[in-house]
């Protein structure tokens, strides 16, 4: 996604089971904007979730492509 200039301002969540210090890196390296390990409470993801989509979508400024 981060590769593709149509797409490369789409923010990236990793969700997974994975804690293993090497993903989490791996996944930061790749540019994902942020890393959630499950289990996790799906009412505090829901407001994470937007508060992101809030940021990205009326905060944030973008070059026009």
């Amino acid at each position: 996604i981060k590769s593709d200039a149509d797409l490369c301002h789409i923010p990236v969540v990793v969700l997974t089971t994975s804690s293993a210090e090497e993903d989490i890196l791996r996944s930061y390296k790749l540019h994902a904007n942020a890393y959630v390990t499950k289990p996790v409470d799906l009412d505090q993801f829901m407001s994470a979730v937007r508060q992101i989509d809030d940021f990205f979508v009326q905060v944030v400024r973008l070059p026009q492509f």
